[in-house]
């Protein structure tokens, strides 16, 4: 005789949404956004179907649908005209993000607006550091440089900070540099385990940043290190990071589990481009249900990622609405 109970919460809609341990909310959603120079640019990025280059001027008009699409938070990257072994352009106060910042602030000063920071956009090698006479990483030089990005960020009018680079001791010198500077209340939003992944190869098209000579594994995490993630978090953790990511997402759910199990500060996932292609494909080949969006953003949030983000930011609100039904 089986006499195990019969399960009485999967009968009714009403009753499963009560008892419903996970769920996704566009809270909880960031969508990355990519700004060029020019005026009157809206192309969408080859790779990556129905994401787009924007100039400042269309990037103000795009965000009028955005927060129709209930998106409020927005992560900005930049690619400049001009590039250098100095990434110049990244610290320009009238630098592409920096006037993108400033423009959004001025139409919608409600939105969430965080930026990248990092070198690899800004230099004309395509590397997140600079190297010395000898090949090796010059790791003051490459702080100053990205302390130098942040902060004028920052005086743009950004709410969160996001440093991508991967470089030991980053996150201590940008924030004793925003405090030092009147910012101390700007959080910093650490990319503490990013993987040197097969998944960014989309990506790298659309911020025109692929390296010019060899990789970035030398600074970038192996993917096969699970523990060495936790180890830069923590040391990310204690040198001042607010928030803690893992990127990708997807392929590292054991990673934000462990994330969200050892430290008490929210979890961040980047849901990166490969993994947008690699669902956007099969979904338009009619291989795959649309609900595979939603239920790959939700298999993040349960392994514990506070946030996330995505591509798919714009397909949510529709989405969220039909799982409810």
């Amino acid at each position: 005789m089986n006499n195990q109970k019969p399960t009485r919460l999967r009968g009714n809609a009403m009753v499963r949404r009560l008892v419903r341990e996970n769920s996704v909310s566009l809270d909880q959603i960031i969508y990355p956004v990519f700004v060029v120079e020019g005026e009157g640019i809206r192309e969408e990025i080859s790779s990556m179907k129905d994401q787009y280059h924007l100039s400042v001027d269309a990037l103000v008009e795009e965000v009028k649908q955005l927060q129709a699409l209930g998106i409020q938070n927005l992560l900005i990257f930049g690619t400049p005209d001009i590039k250098d072994s100095q990434a110049s352009s990244g610290y320009d106060k009238d630098g592409v993000i920096q006037r993108a910042v400033k423009a959004l602030k001025a139409h919608y000063p409600e939105l969430y607006i965080i930026t990248d920071i990092c070198l690899c956009p800004f230099k004309d090698d395509g590397h997140c550091c600079v190297y010395d006479a000898a090949g090796k990483i010059d790791r003051e030089k490459s702080l100053e440089l990205l302390g130098k990005i942040a902060l004028s960020h920052v005086w743009a009018g950004a709410d969160m900070i996001a440093p991508s680079d991967m470089m030991d001791g980053r996150i201590g010198y940008i924030r004793q540099l925003l405090d030092r500077n009147g910012s101390e209340h700007i959080p910093i939003m650490a990319y503490s385990a990013k993987f040197a992944s097969s998944f960014y190869g989309p990506f790298r098209e659309a911020l025109h940043s692929a390296p010019t000579f060899g990789d970035r594994k030398m600074y970038q995490m192996d993917p096969s290190n699970g523990k060495e993630a936790i180890k830069e978090m923590t040391l990310d953790f204690e040198e001042g990071a607010d928030v803690l990511m893992v990127k990708p997402a997807m392929p590292y759910l054991d990673v934000i589990k462990a994330a969200k199990d050892t430290f008490l500060v929210p979890i961040a996932a980047y849901q990166v481009s490969g993994e947008y292609a690699m669902l956007r494909t099969t979904i338009d080949a009619g291989l795959i249900d649309e609900k595979a969006i939603y239920e790959s953003l939700l298999s993040i949030r349960r392994a514990g990622a506070d946030m996330i983000i995505t591509y798919f930011a714009k397909e949510l609100k529709r989405l969220i609405n039909e799982v409810k039904l």
